[in-house]
């Protein structure tokens, strides 16, 4: 692939809406200029297969083997095996696929065999024929806890199993304070030739915070002197996926793109607004934050990499005059 553009980016994405970004940005940029970066706080044991849903959304979606439908998962899934383990009363509330499993399986067996989740992730990318590195944010388990009204959750718990109904009350990932950056996440992060981090349009508090959390991260980012740039996954006060405005409205949050931008600030420098939001503009920019108004909403192909392209183009505006 040869790219038009000069330097090297992060991209952090969590599932679904993250993806998306994530498959415009690499039809624009060579793999040697583009890292994703996927939350792995949403990982978990699940009848004894280690599962990375953010991870393997953004494998799938960037092999083109997503089911553009669901949004999440392989396309021309069959589900003889999660029917087999229903009848043996089994817990069949995480949709596991017949094909999707063998991910599962490949990962835990290398994992059991000592990889380390960058590794495995490697291998699986590999196979798949994705050319774009994609890693984990950490080689350590920092699950997500969903704290809510009636107890703790982890977080597919809480998203799939309870289908988000428990009202929320804080967020905490375990493990966080002595866990470590991936290493290709760090040595993205160090490279001399980064020109911008860039947040895909994902829930902020479980699939980008567990990232931007983890020790060393923020500080790396500032070291570096290029700008971070959040495309708002909240548009006209809703969520274009997930529960993001739900659980905003049950912290005491408006659920606005507005309030997103709020809970960025002090780390991130641009803020992506869709057209929808362009009223929000200025109150962005009171905050101390460049803003891009632009379609953020991915419905095709074209709409992923124009979004990329402008993205791109807002980084590239804000560049080296970033002072964090």
């Amino acid at each position: 692939m040869t790219s038009r553009r000069q330097g090297n980016y992060i991209a952090i994405s969590g599932g679904v809406g993250g993806a998306k970004l994530a498959l415009g940005l690499s039809r624009v940029l060579a793999p040697d200029q583009l890292t994703i970066v996927a939350n792995t706080g949403d990982d978990f044991d699940h009848l004894g297969f280690f599962i990375s849903p953010d991870i393997d959304t953004v494998m799938y979606t960037l092999a083109d083997l997503s089911n553009k439908e669901l949004g999440w998962g392989l396309a021309g899934e069959s589900w003889q095996f999660l029917e087999a383990l229903e009848r043996l009363g089994g817990e069949a509330w995480f949709r596991l696929g017949d094909r999707d499993l063998a991910t599962h399986v490949m990962r835990t067996a290398l994992l059991r065999q000592g990889a380390t989740l960058s590794a495995a992730t490697g291998q699986l990318c590999s196979a798949l024929g994705i050319a774009h590195p994609v890693v984990p944010m950490s080689d350590d388990p920092v699950p997500t806890v969903v704290h809510t009204k009636d107890g703790d959750l982890g977080f597919q718990h809480y998203f799939v199993r309870d289908h988000c109904e428990p009202e929320v009350t804080g967020f905490e990932f375990k493990g966080i304070e002595a866990a470590h950056p991936a290493p290709a996440f760090a040595d993205a992060l160090a490279a001399d030739e980064l020109s911008a981090v860039i947040v895909c349009p994902s829930n902020p508090f479980v699939s980008v915070d567990p990232v931007l959390h983890l020790p060393g991260v923020m500080d790396a980012i500032h070291r570096a002197r290029v700008p971070m740039i959040a495309v708002s996954p909240i548009v006209g006060g809703r969520a274009i996926k997930g529960p993001a405005a739900k659980m905003m409205a049950e912290l005491g949050m408006p659920q606005t793109a507005l309030a997103v931008a709020e809970h960025y600030v002090g780390r991130v420098d641009g803020f992506v607004l869709d057209d929808e939001d362009a009223g929000l503009e200025s109150a962005v920019q009171d905050l101390g934050m460049e803003t891009l108004v632009t379609n953020t909403i991915m419905t095709t192909l074209d709409d992923r990499v124009a979004l990329a392209e402008c993205t791109l183009d807002f980084a590239r505006r804000i560049g080296t005059g970033n002072t964090k």
